[in-house]
């Protein structure tokens, strides 16, 4: 018998979490899905998972994905490796960069990388109501109608540079981080999601937790925090946007 994938906990407190959001514009769901299915998807996450990697040099730079079969290639990993040592330059400058493991669920739908497989499964419950429709209740954004998402992994120097989401014409409203780490993660790991005043203070830090749901609103400042090399597990995730068109 096949183990449940996505399952929503039905003793959430939606009217509590519903007054949380709409004082913040943040919110974290502690506990969002059954124990057992949240268990199942960090396993996957985990164990069978083919990881690529994403990065970006600089505000002015693309961003680029490395599938997996091209990080087994020369070429592409010598390509990853010089956007990497980019990446760091352009941080050391103070310009956005990023760089942590990715696969897109939605490329991998798109692509038939994963055809009837866990990742199309759990796409699919993204988008179906009951998960639509307490995002709906929650946000107070009664026009949500579909997410995107995609897996990432920010291991050992991996980390997402401030930068506000900003993309109102492609229909995101919220930004959504569904965390499948390790259960005890500690702090001294990095991998907050951290939110910024105005002038650069960091106002919140969302540390990674195992089966919390971190929702925000967008555009809004963030950013992930640098994951050190003595970190003995990456901050694994689901993330995606939550739109309206």
């Amino acid at each position: 018998m096949a183990k449940a994938l996505f399952e929503l906990n039905p003793d959430l407190d939606r009217a509590a979490l519903t007054r949380r959001f709409a004082q913040a514009k943040r919110l974290q769901i502690r506990d969002v899905l059954t124990d057992v299915t949240a268990r199942e998807l960090r396993t996957i996450l985990h164990t069978a998972t083919p990881w690529g990697i994403a990065m970006q040099a600089g505000a002015t730079g693309k961003a680029r994905g490395f599938s997996a079969a091209e990080l087994r290639d020369q070429a592409g990993a010598q390509a990853a490796m010089e956007l990497a040592k980019a990446t760091d330059a352009a941080a050391a400058k103070g310009d956005y960069a990023f760089r942590s493991l990715r696969y897109s669920l939605v490329e991998a739908v798109q692509q038939g990388w994963d055809k009837d497989g866990p990742f199309e499964i759990l796409l699919e419950h993204l988008n179906a109501e009951p998960f639509l429709e307490l995002m709906r209740e929650v946000t107070g954004i009664p026009e949500l109608c579909r997410a995107d998402g995609h897996a990432s992994c920010y291991a050992a120097q991996h980390f997402l540079g401030r930068h506000n989401d900003s993309h109102v014409a492609e229909g995101w409203r919220i930004a959504y981080v569904l965390n499948l780490t390790i259960d005890d993660w500690h702090p001294d790991w990095g991998g907050h999601l951290l939110f910024f005043d105005a002038e650069g203070n960091i106002e919140l830090g969302m540390k990674p937790k195992f089966n919390t749901l971190n929702l925000f609103l967008v555009p809004q400042d963030h950013a992930v925090s640098y994951v050190p090399p003595f970190a003995p597990k990456g901050r694994y995730s689901i993330n995606g946007w939550l739109r309206d068109r």
